[in-house]
């Protein structure tokens, strides 16, 4: 990726009606549509989750949900619903998106192991990232997944 992106991150109640749609009309696009794999996305866990996301000129390009510690998982942080808009793909924006919501959760959470839901074909991808398996493969909604663990900033 050649320029550097502004990346933001919210709370629920900070993102504008503008940036809730977008975010919620490219998770459907992507989880449901595209990967034809019809569940509910819309969750009461959006609440409580920190939303850091890409937009440029009005486009939304990425994003990722960051749970706080305990919220989703019980001892770990995580990330989840990691998204590029598929024009974007290839740019190395996905990598963008992971190391600064990674680098949120170790700075926010410097104790907190961080805990992901990783589709099966990404397992390279996010091992590049640090992240270890934690489980054997299982499905979720028809998906092959992996659980994944990032140790926190400070080791304890």
């Amino acid at each position: 990726m050649k320029d550097q992106k502004k990346i933001q991150i919210s709370t629920f109640e900070e993102l504008n009606k503008t940036q809730l749609y977008q975010i919620l009309q490219l998770r459907a696009e992507v989880f449901v549509v595209e990967q034809n794999c019809p569940y509910q996305d819309v969750d009461d866990l959006d609440m409580g989750a920190l939303h850091l996301f890409s937009i440029t000129a009005g486009q939304l390009e990425s994003y990722a949900r960051i749970m706080p510690p305990n919220y989703e998982y019980k001892g770990y942080t995580a990330i989840g619903r990691v998204i590029v808009k598929k024009p974007f793909r290839g740019s190395g924006l996905g990598r963008v998106i992971m190391e600064k919501s990674m680098a949120f959760c170790r700075e926010k959470y410097p104790e907190v192991p961080i805990k992901i839901m990783a589709q099966t074909y990404l397992l390279n991808f996010y091992e590049s990232l640090g992240f270890k398996r934690l489980s054997d493969e299982f499905l979720e909604d028809g998906i092959p997944h992996w659980y994944m663990t990032a140790k926190p900033k400070k080791v304890v």
